[in-house]
């Protein structure tokens, strides 16, 4: 293989057998003759495509793409199917909480184990120790069984064992997302120095921002199939498409350019995962009935790219007359603070009176300035009645909506601010 190359996968394919019930699999296995015992389902269909050194991947999909398959396969814990892959270089490897980990041993125990595992001595291990525990910085839990830990403790732990042990290829699989917002701070300024060390890493998260901002080159894939690799964005703009394409069950190899070409009978909200557990309430005077967020290039997507413009856009039917509606939107954090938002009142477009019957839609229409990250949407139609507030239909946190970047400053918002550095004499 060119020693230009840390990692090459020729061809890869895993193909799972799916029983109908357990007996059938114990037949197979013992080769007793029958057919339509199972069903194939390729997690993998002839991936190919090769790591050079020094850069930083990012593998991205929707869920059961293969984006862990692969992963797994380059790491040693699968064997493929068929195809090969090449690796030159040593492999650390973040996959899954808790991997590697015997759940009875203490955090101590465990470091030095994942450290003879990787063919480290005892000596080795000895002098990474110190530097172990102040990544992890996980106190005096490391002296106790790892059965007592958090998931955010096993990604801490399990993090800086993997980062201490002089990889040359780092693999990371989503295991990221558990750890706190300081935590995954300073795993990604390891990434950057990983980087400037001149070291491979593979990244894969949902976390499309990240990936934009971290990542020299994106694989795509979806279904099993890679269906491009190339530049973070370009590719990041096609999984929104994929996205767009799957909420609308449409067949493969038809791309679905706008909103504009959605069937007029569809509701815009369809195309959307929907919160389960969105916080609904209100007088039934009013009912949101239908909302989108649409992106600059009139897509129907929650995954808005920074610094560009995007809509969003609430319909609502009115169950009896009302003067004056408020139409609003929100948007909050994950963890639930409200970032920013705006309604009719304050942008002072009246609406009037709204008789039964009536459906008006809410157009509202901006530059995404937010920081790269997942937010909450939340839309609602109020009004004051006598000079009281009244909230006719509520939907908290009703969809998420991610904001692709790859620059972020400090807090919510991006000032954009015009920036000069110069020489000056002393």
């Amino acid at each position: 293989m060119d020693e230009r190359i840390a990692i090459r996968a020729e061809d890869v394919s895993k193909v799972y057998k799916l029983y109908h019930k357990p007996s059938e699999r114990l037949l197979d296995a013992l080769g007793v003759a029958g057919k339509n015992r199972f069903k194939e389902h390729r997690a993998l269909d002839h991936v190919s495509f090769e790591v050079k050194r020094g850069e930083t991947i990012g593998i991205i999909g929707t869920n059961g793409s293969g984006k862990s398959t692969i992963l797994k396969i380059i790491t040693g814990v699968l064997s493929p199917t068929e195809g090969n892959v090449e690796i030159s270089g040593r492999i650390s490897a973040l996959l899954e909480l808790g991997a590697g980990f015997n759940m009875e041993y203490t955090g101590i125990e465990n470091v030095y184990l994942n450290g003879m595992m990787m063919g480290f001595s005892r000596e080795e291990m000895d002098e990474r120790l110190p530097e172990i525990l102040r990544f992890a910085d996980i106190g005096d839990f490391v002296n106790q069984p790892c059965k007592t830990y958090s998931s955010g403790m096993f990604v801490r732990l399990a993090f800086a064992v993997a980062i201490n042990i002089d990889p040359e290829i780092l693999i990371v699989d989503e295991a990221l997302s558990v750890g706190d917002a300081f935590f995954q701070a300073k795993c990604y300024k390891k990434f950057d120095d990983f980087k400037t060390q001149g070291k491979t890493i593979i990244f894969v998260s949902h976390d499309i921002s990240s990936v934009a901002k971290y990542c020299d080159r994106v694989i795509l894939l979806n279904k099993g199939v890679k269906l491009a690799e190339g530049g973070p964005k370009e590719i990041i703009d096609l999984y929104k498409k994929v996205l767009l394409n799957q909420s609308q069950n449409i067949p493969s190899g038809q791309v679905l350019d706008g909103a504009k070409n959605a069937p007029d009978t569809a509701l815009w909200k369809n195309n959307y995962e929907l919160n389960p557990d969105v916080n609904e309430y209100g007088t039934g005077e009013a009912e949101i009935i239908d909302f989108a967020v649409v992106d600059e290039y009139g897509s129907y997507t929650n995954c808005i790219q920074k610094g560009t413009s995007f809509e969003i856009r609430s319909k609502v039917r009115f169950l009896t007359d009302i003067m004056d509606p408020i139409f609003t939107y929100t948007f909050k954090t994950v963890q639930g603070t409200a970032v920013t938002g705006t309604n009719t009142m304050y942008e002072k477009v009246g609406v009037g009176l709204a008789k039964e019957g009536e459906v008006y839609v809410a157009t509202f229409r901006q530059n995404m300035d937010l920081q790269g990250g997942e937010y909450l949407l939340s839309l609602s139609c109020t009004g004051y009645v006598g000079g009281e507030f009244r909230a006719y239909h509520r939907l908290y946190d009703v969809v998420g909506v991610t904001v692709i970047s790859d620059k972020n400053t400090v807090g919510f918002y991006d000032m954009n601010s015009e920036t000069t550095v110069e020489r000056v004499e002393a």
